[in-house]
């Protein structure tokens, strides 16, 4: 079956539909004003390569209330500690679990990111990862005035050649450049990449694939040969963000623990650009208590339960299908994410 223009569109018109008489009911009529107001007051210019430059790229954690609801002061809270700390860009994707938003709430948490953020507070929220989740979003995105969004990847049941597809009419209906997050060998090859960027639908690249060296990497070489290096963002926190962007030339990271210390992430970055390698590596040892917890137990539950362990803003429940850490996980996070604050607070 070969997919149109009108076909991508007439699906996303239901789909907008769909979620905006889910967004009226009595699941939103619970959220303070704020949180369904659509007054605009952050970033909505077209994203540039200096945007993806300008600062870490926070992937923090998304606030619920024990009934599952947004939490909306809990998450303004984060967001102030990250902005009073030098971050200007929030991404919203794993770590606030993303991938199991249904379309219920799509609309309202969109409509709630909208008003959190200061000014100059660039927020990118994200998409996906099925086929089907795309369509239906890409027409709610359409509404709002986020210039970007993010397609989470889509590992199973897919192909290459599919997912590349997938992004083509996600991007087209949407009407806006996005963000390709690569997490996977198998996802999406460099040369599917370059094609997308070579049509002009894409406006960032997560690059996030783990290596046991992030010297050692065939697949990042051969894509920063198709494609300008200053558009790839490395994607896995502060562990390979130096060898990214001093060997592959990177333009930026982006960060879960930068949820708890800011500063330190944020100082890194600039270590980092200005080539004082050693004091980047010293900021840098800061963070991998937290990442090697994260790396143990899941990057995404041990950061939503460390940002609430260590006092700066109570998360709540993790959207299901994930669930929080249990008492052992708890007990070990706690400490190393209190340290990593208290580190944070005390920079000069």
């Amino acid at each position: 079956m070969t997919w149109h223009p009108m076909q991508v569109e007439r699906c996303g018109r239901q789909a907008a539909r769909r979620s905006d008489h889910a967004s009226s009911g009595r699941y939103n009529a619970k959220k303070p004003q704020s949180f369904i107001s659509r007054r605009i007051s952050l970033k909505t210019s077209a994203v540039t390569a200096a945007d993806l430059a300008r600062s870490v790229i926070a992937v923090p954690p998304f606030a619920r209330q024990g009934d599952l609801a947004p939490n909306p002061e809990a998450n303004r809270t984060l967001i102030r500690h990250l902005e009073a700390g030098g971050v200007s860009t929030l991404m919203y994707g794993g770590n606030a679990n993303f991938y199991n938003l249904g379309l219920y709430e799509y609309s309202s948490i969109l409509d709630a990111l909208e008003q959190m953020a200061a000014p100059d507070t660039w927020v990118v929220p994200s998409a996906g990862p099925d086929f089907g989740k795309l369509l239906d979003q890409a027409r709610v995105l359409r509404t709002r005035a986020f210039p970007t969004a993010m397609v989470l990847p889509q590992t199973f049941p897919a192909t290459p050649q599919g997912c590349e597809r997938a992004i083509r009419l996600f991007a087209e209906s949407f009407g806006r450049k996005v963000i390709i997050y690569i997490k996977a060998n198998d996802y999406l090859a460099p040369a599917n990449i370059a094609r997308l960027v070579d049509s002009g639908l894409v406006s960032g690249i997560k690059y996030a694939i783990v290596r046991s060296d992030p010297k050692e990497d065939d697949f990042l070489t051969e894509l920063v040969q198709l494609v300008d290096p200053n558009i790839i963002i490395s994607g896995l926190g502060e562990r390979p963000a130096i060898t990214h962007m001093r060997e592959f030339g990177l333009c930026s990271f982006t960060s879960g623990s930068v949820c708890v210390g800011p500063r330190g992430s944020t100082r890194m970055l600039a270590a980092i650009r200005s080539e004082r390698w050693e004091d980047a590596e010293d900021l840098r040892a800061a963070y991998i208590p937290l990442e090697d917890a994260r790396d143990a137990h899941s990057p995404i539950r041990v950061l939503h339960d460390a940002v609430t362990l260590c006092g700066i803003a109570a998360m709540g429940p993790i959207l299901p299908q994930l669930s929080n850490l249990d008492v052992a996980q708890a007990a070990q996070v706690k400490p190393i994410s209190q340290t990593l604050l208290a580190r944070d607070r005390a920079l000069p």
